[in-house]
């Protein structure tokens, strides 16, 4: 997430659903540009707490349906604002988790 954390914005939120906005300045990173949408909705899906993802490339656009339960709803305001709560730590060590578990499965 701390990748994508600086061109992606909260587009809207509702408890168990946010829609986050892409830059398009991130269409000029070459590790963004590279990750393609299929990876990036593979990746998510395997996040604990993530129930569904959606990715518009066009619209820069993608929806995140979540259990507030596993994520609590502040942790998406909180982290893409690099605020220290307990929120966004949790979100942060649950993206970490996914991350060591594709990581390890890839080799």
């Amino acid at each position: 997430m701390s990748l994508f954390a600086p061109y992606l914005r909260l587009a809207h939120q509702i408890p168990g659903r946010v829609r986050l906005k892409l830059d398009a300045a991130a269409l000029d990173v070459p590790l963004l540009r590279g990750l393609g949408a299929q990876a990036l909705q593979q990746a998510l899906a395997s996040v604990r707490g993530v129930q569904d993802f959606s990715f518009n490339l066009l619209a820069r656009s993608c929806v995140i349906t979540y259990d507030n339960a596993t994520i609590p709803d502040a942790a998406w305001p909180d982290l893409l604002a690099q605020r220290p709560s307990v929120s966004a730590q949790t979100l942060l060590a649950i993206l970490q988790e996914s991350y060591e578990e594709l990581r390890c499965g890839q080799h």
